[in-house]
């Protein structure tokens, strides 16, 4: 039975931290993987960088977009033209510990899950961790996604033997499109079941989308009203548990 694992990477303008988060796909102890990088039309060296990885490592794919699109249209694009049964996402900058593919296969095979997500740390810009390791609850549903909003896309797998292919298209908005992602899988039945041990590494940057913080409410807020259609007083209560988790998971102790 094909085990194969697809990750996917949308990358733009990422020569800074791509040679790593590729070299953290490399050294995983689960050898049976394809790594799609989809480049958003990058000004900088990232395509030569994963041209140069790619001639010896034919795991490493790339593929360039002919015109910029955003992160999500980037991992429709790479989830099209995967052949595993899993799929995985790592974003350009983030990285994997070395049992993170290993561990989540077995125990998604084990518990024939068809959604799971890892625990994972807060790294800073140059790699340093910043004493904040956000730990996933043993199950969510759709609700418990809204209302606790831990899932991230660093720590994502799954099964398309179990979740159809189709729910992995991310609508077309330019933010908060994994997470609208993740409800259409929970939406279809498909719990996510997250793993406790941390085997990921999230980086925050100054300059990512998700820290400017004005248009971060607005993507969430856009998220709650018009793509989920959720009642106003439903997205007020989500939104007052957002913005407590988002403050929590930026306290970072010294």
């Amino acid at each position: 039975m094909n085990k194969k694992v697809s990750i996917i990477t949308p990358s733009y303008n990422s020569q800074k931290y791509i040679t790593e988060t590729i070299k953290s796909v490399q050294n995983q102890t689960y050898t049976d993987w394809e790594m799609i990088i989809v480049d958003d039309c990058s000004t900088d060296s990232t395509c030569s960088i994963v041209e140069q990885i790619s001639e010896t490592d034919p795991r490493v794919k790339l593929i360039k977009q002919t015109a910029n699109a955003g992160a999500g249209a980037a991992r429709t694009k790479g989830m099209r033209e995967s052949t595993g049964r899993f799929i995985a996402y790592l974003d350009a900058d983030d990285i994997w510990l070395p049992q993170k593919l290993e561990h989540q296969v077995k125990f998604m095979i084990e518990n024939n899950y068809g959604f799971s997500c890892v625990s994972y740390e807060v790294i800073d810009d140059s790699g340093n961790k910043l004493n904040k390791e956000i730990y996933m609850l043993p199950e969510v549903d759709y609700v418990g996604f809204l209302t606790n909003n831990l899932l991230q896309t660093v720590g994502i797998m799954v099964d398309i033997s179990i979740v159809d292919k189709e729910c992995l298209v991310m609508p077309n908005i330019r933010r908060r499109q994994d997470a609208a992602t993740w409800l259409q899988v929970l939406k279809e039945g498909h719990n996510c079941y997250g793993i406790k041990e941390v085997l990921a590494q999230y980086r925050r940057t100054e300059n990512s989308l998700s820290s400017n913080k004005i248009k971060a409410i607005k993507g969430v807020w856009s998220l709650y009203r018009d793509i989920e259609h959720l009642s106003l007083p439903f997205s007020c209560y989500c939104f007052v548990r957002y913005a407590f988790l988002a403050v929590w998971k930026r306290m970072y102790l010294k």
